[in-house]
């Protein structure tokens, strides 16, 4: 079967290295793609925005499946367009990608089903923002961007000058926003399969949002990610399913816009229980490429049952027990301003050491690696736990020669504590 995946960053390289693994793959084709990429498929010029091109290039090449890597497409309504001509497609219609697309849709969804999140308000202008901080919630606050923000719209404010700062720039123009309650806890992350009717979890990390060592610093879209996700237990995973995703799934049906796709769950483990910070509705990035090196299965069979409706024919998804982690290498200047344009050496040296190194923000300068956008590189290790995975992922890190980059030497700090039985700290 020939597969279009679509997207260019790292969690579409972990999702071309995984598709290329099926036995039943003919050509997957990937737009635009990366040089990482370019290695497991053909890239071709499609513009994700352009609805007709992409219907055409799947039918004039006998695409079987289309995947959409990336939020934007969904949210604008490309798996909606491929569907109405008949292609399959892993990813939600317009609808349902609003799960992602506004955090206001989703609150207001919470509140409607009984799915225990934080307490929040809508605001719509800035002098609605400054009265609700003033009279209905205490700090820290958590103040998000209503729509797309590339994992960066969200500003936990520990003080009246830091919430000032956050509205400054969400009402710089037109603009909606969320206010909720800080919640107090550790934070997970659990991605469901669904079809629409039938679910199938898909496994669980933790990511590291902040910049900075010691989980300090302006949020990013992710510095590094570990699987599975320890912290979310049999347990609390089972109330997590029952009490969160199932009932959004089941408002999603009566409402008439099914959810098909991955469903990612962002939870909030407090003392009284898991609690859904928001939803994406799409892979994570980094989060994908820790997920996906455990899953012990074909790729492309479950997606395509999940495009056809035939998830629940399928057994449960199966994963190794190691661990795996992940470490982003960053342009300097990232999450502001990244520098572009610097050179990268050494791949070969680290995937040496066994490491496998998925290309996020990377483009060929004839024979050259450059840097091309803010995340740049994720390199991910398994191992039997977290400190021997972080231990092997630092050692192919430093095997890489990327003088404009950084990266935290911290990630899989909590669970490594565990491990030793230590424990303290707040993962961000």
């Amino acid at each position: 079967m020939n597969v279009l995946l679509l997207g260019s960053g790292g969690r579409e390289h972990a999702l071309a290295w995984k598709l290329a693994r099926s036995p039943s793959l003919g050509t997957l084709y990937a737009a635009p793609g990366n040089p990482g990429i370019a290695r497991h498929a053909r890239l071709v010029a499609l513009d994700a925005a352009d609805h007709v091109a992409v219907v055409g290039f799947a039918r004039d090449h006998g695409v079987g499946l289309v995947v959409i890597g990336p939020e934007a497409p969904l949210v604008d309504g490309l798996a909606d367009s491929l569907r109405a001509a008949d292609i399959p497609v892993f990813g939600p219609s317009a609808g349902a990608a609003q799960l992602e697309g506004s955090k206001g849709f989703t609150k207001d969804l919470c509140a409607r089903a009984g799915i225990p999140t934080a307490g929040y308000l809508r605001v719509r202008t800035r002098a609605e923002a400054d009265a609700a901080l003033a009279t209905t919630f205490s700090l820290p606050v958590v103040i998000k961007a209503d729509g797309l923000a590339a994992g960066k719209g969200v500003t936990i404010a520990y003080t009246p000058t830091e919430a000032a700062a956050a509205l400054d720039i969400l009402f710089d123009g037109p603009g909606e926003a969320v206010i909720e309650e800080f919640l107090d806890g550790e934070e997970a992350s659990l991605f469901v399969l669904t079809d629409g009717t039938a679910t199938m979890p898909f496994g669980s990390a933790q990511d590291h949002k902040r910049v900075g060592e010691g989980d300090t610093g302006p949020n990013t879209g992710g510095m590094g990610a570990y699987s599975p996700a320890r912290v979310l237990t049999p347990e609390l995973q089972a109330r997590a399913l029952a009490e969160i995703v199932e009932p959004t799934l089941a408002a999603m049906r009566d409402a008439g816009t099914p959810f098909s796709g991955v469903l990612y769950a962002g939870l909030m483990l407090t003392p009284a229980g898991p609690k859904l910070i928001e939803y994406n509705a799409r892979y994570g990035d980094p989060e994908a490429q820790a997920v996906l090196p455990r899953f012990d299965g074909d790729l492309l069979v479950v997606m395509l049952a999940t495009a056809e409706g035939r998830l629940g024919e399928l057994p449960p998804a199966r994963f190794i027990p190691e661990t795996a982690l992940t470490v982003v290498v960053a342009a300097r200047g990232y999450p502001a301003t990244p520098v572009t344009g610097g050179r990268i050496d050494g791949i070969e040296r680290a995937e040496a050491t066994g490491a496998l190194v998925f290309h996020a923000g990377t483009s060929a300068e004839g024979e050259a690696l450059v840097a091309s956008g803010g995340r740049v590189l994720a390199i991910t290790t398994l191992g039997d736990g977290a400190a021997q995975a972080q231990a092997q992922a630092y050692r192919a890190v430093d095997a890489i020669d990327f003088p404009g980059g950084f990266h935290r030497r911290d990630i899989g700090w909590r669970e490594v504590a565990r491990e030793r039985g230590q424990v303290g700290g707040r993962l961000s």
